[in-house]
């Protein structure tokens, strides 16, 4: 039996499959990661990305803060692909139960799944730091330099979570639960290296752990099925 008929033989069986993913569920929809040779860390900026993405760097220099977020982090135009369509189809069929995801741009809401942990967050959701009024990406996109609210005038901040801030305690604990009862859990496009995100799976209590990644992991010795190929591919050929 291959690892994709192996995959698909415990979908089939599964009636409680969980998907944790990270950025290399987007790649394959043109959205660009973080670690990889063509990733966003690999590129030449002022300050690396890792810096202009933190609390410090938005405090202190909110006005270029924004001027990368507009450039690199709104990816508007990305449609959703082969993997978060499966998953969408996969959780109608009663199959799935949720997604856990690092990512920030909301394909799998687009695609149609309804129980989505965001770890760290969405650029769908901004908020005035003021008054609490909430905004949707294209007030940041369309807009020019800070952006504050027409409310009350107050900062409007990107519902995401930014180097050196704490992840949300109910979007972690909805996930730890979810992680925790799943029979499988299927790990796609992560590189498993960022914490506390990766440490999630530490909750997994099952004995069918599917790791889905181009590369290694540091996770790989622990799975008991590891398939390095394209997520989309993988997914894309699961039949539900």
């Amino acid at each position: 039996m291959t690892a994709q008929e192996q995959l698909q033989q415990w979908i089939k069986d599964s009636g409680n499959v969980v998907f944790f993913g990270g950025a290399g569920v987007s790649t394959e929809s043109g959205i660009p990661d973080f670690r990889s040779v063509d990733g966003l860390y690999s590129q030449k900026y002022d300050q690396p990305p890792e810096s202009i993405l933190s609390h410090t760097y938005f405090v202190g220099h909110t006005g270029d803060f924004y001027r990368f977020y507009r450039d690199k982090m709104l990816c508007l135009d990305a449609k959703p692909n082969a993997a978060h369509q499966k998953l969408a189809q996969l959780e109608r069929a009663g199959r799935l139960k949720a997604v856990v995801t690092q990512n920030i741009d909301g394909l799998h809401q687009m695609a149609g799944s309804q129980v989505v942990y965001e770890l760290h967050g969405s650029v769908h959701r901004n908020y005035c730091t003021k008054c609490r009024a909430f905004y949707g990406a294209d007030f940041i996109q369309t807009g020019e330099g800070v952006p504050l609210c027409p409310v009350c005038g107050g900062l409007v901040k990107p519902d995401v979570v930014l180097y050196e801030e704490g992840l949300d305690q109910d979007t972690v604990e909805g996930a730890v639960r979810a992680i925790a009862r799943a029979d499988v859990l299927i790990v796609g496009g992560t590189s498993l290296v960022v914490y506390p995100a990766a440490g999630l799976i530490d909750y997994y209590q099952g004995r069918k752990l599917v790791l889905i990644n181009r590369d290694p992991t540091p996770y790989d010795g622990r799975a008991d099925l590891v398939i390095h190929d394209s997520i989309g591919k993988v997914l894309g050929g699961i039949e539900v």
